[in-house]
């Protein structure tokens, strides 16, 4: 397990922890787990999960297990198992020999089912899930007993048999705990802990079973089993913990796990719903689990975004037990501190506007020297060849321009960032009247300096067009128009309904600088005065140039949602 030197702060977690290691509670052992459904990719509520079980289980010099919560078959597949290890590396944590699935415990799962129907605690039911819904009752009004609850144990023996042997269809019969249909707590009437599912092929266990168990049967006991001391799940399982111990302590299981509840991460301008995430890629919203737009560990890292800028996020939000909305400022403010401080600068030119130097030499190049980080020498320079036929961004050109317009205008001036002063003499347009081309003199006098009475206030960046390389630049915005589309309870209106239109815009005639030609995949660069990209994951050599942005240089929103 690789070790994360970062401060972080205390949470009442942590203080648990530290009070039961100074009772003596659980021999002094911290063992902690994180426990993934293998029915989707991660997301970033999973990250948080991930960095609280893996760095309590480092800084107290314990274990987390990576257990697989795989007894739903027909929503899970071997993918989403792989795709969830690979998150948990890549944020930097390792399980060692600690991989489990709940699968791995299905003989001892119906073992401790049977030691159920034997303390007369576990029955056979005949009831539909319908049936099932309507006897248990509502919140405000008591359930039934169901009409099987009082079969004999010989019988619930022989039937739960029968039921493993596939002699009854789906939704015939179920295996539910006898617990107390009164009880004001309704995870205690009576719930089922067996169902039937035929036809299934499981991921690890093939056609061996037709009954699984359900979640909550499986996952107290496989912590139980694991030896797992401190259960740390979200606040949505609260209701359920007397469940679990019912469960625990009912089997006679030797170790009985505590279970913390924290608060579930919930983002601005996202979704985490495991349910709603699926639609959005099978309804083609997003071009997959991994789209950079997703909230998922392998979206964010297709969109450029670092380890270290999670786990500080996560640090940064804390842990505590009340539920609130996490700006999605904070995400973004964590990757540009991280970018900021180790992405090497490079320039871009998104949507170019051709200048010719008049007065320089055609066949003449110069290699400038620009610095790959303006506050970290030891990064070193890289070379900038310039020539009379260079690009510019159009938003740096006005013909007509606005107040406090700083860039280049006709006979004005403008500094090329680590090169010389231009000066815009001509304007050409085409039959349109659009702005195709500018020509400009520079003054060979200027490299790097301004002269002595000189004033030149705007630098804008540029690409020389004999040698910059061709680009397609993604721009990924914000995936929703809402801050919380989940709460929209707008009539007539899905989630869906408030997907950002703009959350992506190619832009296919870009030209960035040569000596990205260099750049390894999913490496990141700051564009100057663009934002902070990165190149796509999915590039190899020799095949066209992708960059995706990963954030803006400032909180662009913000300026938005002051307006709105």
């Amino acid at each position: 397990m690789s070790v994360d030197k970062t401060e972080k702060p205390t949470n009442f977690i942590r203080q648990i922890i530290d009070t039961d290691i100074a009772a003596g509670k659980h021999a002094g052992r911290v063992a902690t787990r994180f426990p993934p459904e293998p029915n989707g990719y991660l997301h970033i509520g999973h990250a948080k999960s991930i960095v609280l079980n893996f760095g309590i289980a480092q800084d107290y010099q314990g274990t987390c297990n990576l257990r697989f919560d795989d007894t739903n078959p027909h929503k899970e597949n071997i993918e989403f198992v792989e795709a969830i290890k690979q998150d948990v590396l890549w944020l930097g944590y390792d399980w060692d020999d600690r991989l489990f699935f709940a699968s791995d415990y299905f003989e001892k799962l119906y073992e401790a089912a049977v030691t159920l129907i034997k303390k007369s605690q576990a029955y056979v039911c005949d009831l539909n899930a319908e049936e099932i819904r309507a006897y248990r009752g509502t919140l405000t009004k008591p359930g039934q007993n169901s009409p099987h609850r009082d079969r004999r144990v010989e019988e619930n023996l022989d039937l739960f048999a029968r039921m493993r042997a596939g002699e009854f269809a789906d939704g015939e019969k179920v295996l539910r705990a006898k617990i107390d249909m009164t009880s004001p707590n309704i995870n205690l009437r009576d719930p089922t802990i067996y169902r039937i599912r035929h036809g299934v092929v499981h991921h690890q266990t093939g056609e061996a079973w037709c009954i699984y168990p359900m979640y909550d049967f499986t996952h107290c006991l496989s912590d139980a089993f694991e030896g797992i001391t401190h259960s740390l799940c979200t606040l949505e399982f609260e209701d359920h913990r007397p469940l679990y111990d019912w469960f625990i302590q009912t089997v006679g299981c030797e170790h009985t796990p505590q279970q913390i509840e924290f608060s579930r991460l919930t983002l601005e301008y996202t979704v985490t719903s495991k349910r709603k995430l699926t639609s959005l890629v099978e309804e083609g919203h997003v071009e997959g689990w991994s789209d950079p737009r997703m909230p998922t560990i392998a979206g964010l890292r297709h969109r450029g975004y670092t380890p270290n800028a999670l786990r500080q996020f996560c640090y940064r939000i804390g842990v505590t037990r009340a539920d609130n909305i996490v700006e999605m400022a904070v995400l973004e403010d964590c990757i540009r501190d991280d970018l900021n401080e180790n992405a090497a600068r490079r320039m871009a030119v998104l949507h170019p506007l051709k200048v010719i130097i008049s007065n320089y030499p055609e066949t003449q190049v110069e290699e400038l020297q620009a610095a790959n980080h303006p506050q970290k020498p030891e990064m070193g320079n890289r070379v900038l060849p310039f020539s009379n036929e260079i690009y510019i961004d159009q938003a740096d050109f006005a013909e007509i321009p606005p107040k406090k317009f700083k860039r280049l205008v006709p006979g004005g001036e403008v500094r090329l960032r680590n090169a010389y002063v231009i000066r815009c003499d001509e304007v050409v347009k085409d039959a349109h009247g659009d702005v195709i081309e500018l020509h400009c003199s520079y003054d060979k006098d200027t490299l790097g300096k301004n002269p002595e009475g000189r004033k030149v206030k705007g630098v804008i960046h540029w690409v020389s067009a004999k040698h910059g390389i061709a680009a397609e630049v993604r721009l990924y915005d914000r995936l929703f128009t809402q801050a919380n589309p989940d709460a929209r309870n707008d009539e007539g209106k899905a989630f869906t309904d408030y997907l950002n239109p703009d959350s992506l815009l190619t832009l296919t005639q870009s030209v960035v600088e040569p000596s990205l030609c260099n750049a390894e995949a999913g490496q990141a660069f700051q564009f100057e005065r663009e934002g902070y990209f990165c190149l796509d994951l999915g590039h190899t050599s020799g095949n066209e140039m992708i960059f995706n942005r990963t954030v803006t240089l400032r909180d662009t929103w913000a300026k938005i949602e002051k307006k709105n």
